[in-house]
C-alpha cells in the first residue's frame, strides 16, 4: 500500500480529537470543518461532553459520528455518577462513549467494580451507538495487566478497547496494541481497537495498521473495527494525501 493509500485509510479511521483544557466553541467549529474535509471524512470527532451539542449542530447531515469521554481522565469508581454522565451525553447527541476503565481497581485486583461500570454503561449505550473502553495501558504497564484489562472489557461488552486517554506520560504503544489485538482475536467477538495518544505521523499510524493486518488479517481494520485517536496526525495525513510529505517528513508537522 502506498503512502497516499495508507494516509487515506488512516484518515477514514480517525477519531479527530480535541480534549484540551482550553477548548472553545470556535475550536469545535474548526475541528468539525476538518472532519468533513472533502479528502475525508473522518470516522468521528471526539470532544468534551459540554461540546457534544455544538458538534452535532456542525455535523448535521454528515456521516461523521460524535464521540465523547466519561470517567475521564482519572478512571474513578463511582458507577452511578458515570451512568448519569453517559445518559446526559447520549441525550445531547453522542453516538459513541469513550469510557475510562477504573484502571486502579484492575491494578489492585478488584475486577468487580470495573466490570460493574462497563456493564452499567453498556446497558445505556445501545441503538447503534458504540462503547469504547479506555484501558490506560501506560498506567497498567505490565503486559499481564493489559491482557487482563482487555479481556475484562471485552467480556463486559465493549465494542472497542482503546489504549489511552492521552493524558498520561505513556500513551499508545505498539506493545500494548499487540496484546489488545491478540485478546480481541482470542475472544472471537466483533470488538475493535483504538490506539490513542502520541500518534503524530503517517509512520506512527502505519505501525498500528501493520499490527492489525498481521494479527487480525488484511482488511480487518476499517472504521467499524479500527480507530486512531489523535489530533496532531491530521495535518500529516493531509500532507501525505496531497503528496507534500513522505512518511519521514510527516514527522515535522
Amino acid at each position: 500500500m502506498s503512502d497516499v493509500e495508507t494516509a487515506q485509510r488512516a484518515l477514514r479511521c480517525l477519531d479527530l480529537t480535541d480534549l484540551t483544557d482550553t477548548c472553545t466553541d470556535q475550536a469545535i467549529d474548526a475541528l468539525c470543518a476538518k472532519a468533513v474535509d472533502p479528502r475525508g471524512p473522518v470516522a468521528a470527532v471526539c470532544v468534551w461532553p459540554q461540546f457534544v451539542k455544538r458538534a452535532q449542530d456542525n455535523l448535521k447531515g454528515s456521516p461523521v459520528r460524535i464521540a465523547t469521554v466519561v470517567n475521564f481522565p482519572a478512571g474513578g469508581e463511582d458507577v452511578g455518577r458515570v451512568s448519569d454522565d453517559v445518559q446526559e451525553a447520549l441525550s445531547d447527541g453522542a453516538n459513541e462513549i469513550d469510557l475510562v476503565l477504573p484502571y486502579e481497581a484492575v491494578r489492585r485486583g478488584d475486577h468487580g467494580i470495573a466490570t460493574e461500570m462497563i456493564e452499567a454503561v453498556r446497558d445505556l449505550v445501545d441503538q447503534g451507538r458504540l462503547l469504547k473502553v479506555i484501558l490506560e495501558t501506560g498506567e497498567l504497564k505490565e503486559p499481564a495487566l493489559v491482557e487482563t484489562a482487555s479481556r475484562l472489557a471485552i467480556e463486559a461488552g465493549a465494542d472497542f478497547i482503546k489504549t489511552s486517554t492521552g493524558k498520561t506520560p505513556v500513551s499508545a504503544t505498539p506493545q500494548a496494541a499487540e496484546i489488545m489485538l491478540n485478546a480481541i482475536k482470542a475472544s472471537g467477538r466483533p470488538v475493535g481497537l483504538k490506539p490513542s495518544g502520541g500518534i503524530r505521523t503517517l509512520a506512527d499510524a502505519k505501525i498500528y495498521f501493520d499490527l492489525a493486518d498481521r494479527i487480525m488479517g488484511p482488511g480487518w481494520a476499517t472504521p467499524r473495527t479500527f480507530r486512531i485517536g489523535a489530533s496532531s496526525v491530521y495535518d500529516a495525513l493531509i500532507a501525505a494525501i496531497e503528496g507534500r510529505a513522505s512518511m519521514t517528513a510527516a514527522g515535522t508537522y
